[in-house]
């Protein structure tokens, strides 16, 4: 990693002996080069504390986890519709960090969020190496999809969709943003399991006060009181988050077993 003993390494440029045909001949070599090393380093560090994030996020997960259930507590999370707005295009970056896309210095607009939680069966055994996908509106409603919204309103920046592999104890973790209600839905986050490259299960996790929760119309599809409020998730603030950022846990019990 490029730190600031690179950049100074760049000589400053001085004039010895006072001739002043240095300047004239030498600056326009050695100004551009301590740029270039400064707008490197700038850049190096973002992708470097980027990364860290990548390879640090499961340490956030246990913050807001749920306490420990006995499986016999344990309740099939319920599955809902994918809905019509599944990305049409894949963003070339696809990763559980739905803030920033790639190496981009601009986050996107909105109330930094983490949603994390375990994959398991309904025995509470996990289901490892399971591709967990995330995808929702971005800080004005708009989805990534061609129909999703208007193109002139979205939130560039904003990645949109995201993809993670659980661990070996079936946890999955996203930094992405709390999702805004649009006309007719909710704030909620889409979201697929798939494994041995086939989705096998989408339902839809929803923020716990909102509302327009008690009128949306595909979450109380479900009757039953409890597997409807297993979608519901407190979030609560990050412990000494400047930027007043949220984070809740999402356990999605499936009625398959990591063998299926």
């Amino acid at each position: 990693m490029i730190n600031p003993e690179i950049i100074s390494s760049v000589p400053k440029l001085r004039n010895p002996k006072g001739n002043p045909k240095f300047r004239l001949f030498f600056g326009p070599f050695i100004f551009p080069l301590r740029r270039s090393c400064a707008r490197a380093h700038y850049r190096l560090m973002h992708i470097f504390t980027r990364r860290n994030f990548l390879g640090q996020s499961l340490k956030f997960t246990p913050l807001f986890a749920s306490p420990g259930l006995m499986a016999e507590q344990l309740i099939l999370t319920p599955p809902q519709t994918p809905g019509p707005f599944y990305p049409d295009k894949l963003p070339l970056d696809t990763d559980n960090d739905l803030v920033i896309i790639n190496d981009s210095l601009t986050p996107s607009v909105g109330k930094i969020t983490y949603l994390g939680g375990k994959v398991t069966d309904l025995k509470g055994n996990p289901i490892r190496h399971a591709t967990v996908e995330l995808w929702q509106v971005d800080g004005n409603g708009i989805y990534l999809h061609s129909r999703g919204g208007s193109r002139q309103k979205q939130d560039v920046n904003f990645q949109g969709y995201g993809r993670f592999m659980t661990d070996s104890k079936g946890r999955y973790f996203f930094r992405t943003i709390k999702p805004n209600e649009y006309p007719g839905r909710t704030p909620h986050f889409h979201m697929a399991v798939s494994a041995k490259g086939k989705r096998k299960f989408s339902t839809q996790c929803y923020v716990e006060g909102e509302p327009k929760n008690k009128t949306d119309g595909i979450l109380n599809r479900i009757r039953d009181k409890k597997a409807r409020d297993s979608l519901i998730v407190p979030f609560k603030p990050v412990p000494g988050s400047k930027l007043g950022e949220l984070a809740g846990n999402f356990d999605i019990v499936l009625g398959w077993t990591p063998e299926d």
